[in-house]
């Protein structure tokens, strides 16, 4: 953010908000109160809404180019949300790799996002997403446990499973608004196995993890693909899309998460 921005650029778009009311002292809120460091990059600017990348690209363009290795305005995203057209990922080595995972963000049309949103459209937002949830089935049936309406017990199991995300105390969370009502509409769900769990109202409207013990990749992935086409599904019944565009692909909070959205990792054993 502040290799792109400008006075100059400041002067012009000072002058404009979305139809939401998120401004550019909103947007680069989290990148001026956190300078970072010249050789330790984050992106140091957020969106309050799916308007945002539109109203400020001559700001998040330029910083979307850089972050993303040269993606042009210009350019188009694919995603491929097909398992078969994966290569390898069923080859981990089991000695070294503990477990896999795979997860991503999504954002639900109509909503603010996480830095901007409402305390009742952060709550609009845990409805829609208990009641899609709701409605898995087979391997993906599960449970959602409120933030505010949990138990100790179920607390520290959650914590044990390494599931529970808390309270946001990084400053760049905090910078960006995120934290603001916690722990209201904040919660997490996952399956009865415990390999596909959902994130609501962290850093995103949701964010969707396919987990398992061991290094098969690709069985983490076909999970990920599946249970993230049920729930895009399941919202789209109910009226409800993920905010997504050609070129953006998938919409999220932070420019560095947008497109696919998506990381993969393992957690593995050294030697020694």
């Amino acid at each position: 953010m502040a290799k792109v921005l400008t006075p100059d650029m400041y002067k012009m778009l000072r002058e404009r908000a979305t139809p939401n009311g998120y401004t550019i002292d909103n947007v680069i809120q989290t990148g001026v109160d956190n300078p970072g460091h010249p050789f330790i990059m984050t992106v140091g600017c957020v969106a309050g809404d799916e308007e945002t990348y539109e109203v400020f690209k001559e700001l998040m363009d330029p910083v979307i180019e850089d972050r993303h290795g040269g993606y042009k305005p210009t350019d188009k995203h694919k995603t491929d949300l097909n398992p078969d057209n994966l290569v390898g990922g069923d080859d981990l080595d089991p000695n070294y790799v503990l477990s896999s995972r795979v997860r991503t963000g999504r954002s639900i049309r109509g909503f603010c996002l996480p830095p901007h949103c409402s305390r009742g459209e952060r709550r609009a937002v845990e409805k829609l997403s208990m009641q899609a949830l709701d409605s898995l089935s087979g391997d993906l049936k599960g449970k959602y446990f409120a933030l505010k309406n949990m138990t100790d017990f179920e607390q520290q199991q959650l914590i044990d499973d390494h599931f529970l995300f808390d309270k946001p105390v990084s400053p760049l969370l905090l910078s960006a608004g995120m934290a603001r009502d916690w722990p209201d509409g904040r919660g997490i769900w996952h399956n009865d196995n415990k390999t596909f769990l959902v994130w609501v109202n962290e850093e995103d409207h949701l964010r969707v993890i396919s987990m398992q013990k061991g290094g098969k990749m690709k069985e983490v992935f076909e999970r990920f693909c599946t249970g993230l086409t049920n729930i895009e599904n399941l919202f789209k019944e109910k009226g409800n899309s993920f905010m997504w565009n050609e070129h953006l692909g998938y919409v999220l909070t932070c420019p560095s998460n947008l497109g696919t959205g998506l990381r993969a990792g393992v957690h593995v054993k050294l030697p020694n």
